[in-house]
């Protein structure tokens, strides 16, 4: 890592790999991310069938509860990116960081948005990144 830095002349003072990524986030912090995301959601549960299929239909940026249980996993991820970024970078100037992949039509917009916001929440400024699963960057040696 620090000979491609120092190939794109990017000054560093310090690398930290992470190897904690994929344990669980703070439960107080997924609580955040629950009650962020309230107003967003689609309540399948307190309606009938037909009218669910209606509002989905016509509100389809709302988050359902399946799709909520169904990236889970991926919704976590971001929170704990968020802790390890508030733990590691809380002091930088700028935080460059990828976008997280979503497939188009499989995510909800409100879902997609609110993992920006719970990635970038309480840090310094972030540039996010789209390579579309291409390098970005190009270096000759």
């Amino acid at each position: 890592m620090a000979t491609l830095l120092s190939k794109f002349r990017i000054d560093f003072s310090d690398i930290t790999v992470l190897g904690d990524i994929n344990t669980k986030p703070k439960k107080e912090h997924v609580a955040a991310f629950e009650e962020m995301v309230e107003p967003y959601r689609l309540k399948e549960d307190n309606m009938e069938l037909e009218a669910a299929e209606g509002l989905k239909n016509s509100e389809p940026w709302r988050i359902t509860d399946n799709e909520l249980e169904l990236y889970r996993a991926k919704t976590n991820r971001q929170i704990r990116l968020n802790e390890l970024l508030k733990e590691h970078s809380s002091t930088a100037n700028l935080i460059v960081m990828s976008l997280p992949l979503a497939r188009k039509g499989a995510v909800s917009s409100a879902l997609y948005m609110a993992w920006l916001e719970v990635l970038s929440k309480d840090l310094p400024p972030i540039l996010f990144v789209r390579g579309n699963h291409q390098s970005v960057l190009t270096f000759y040696s």
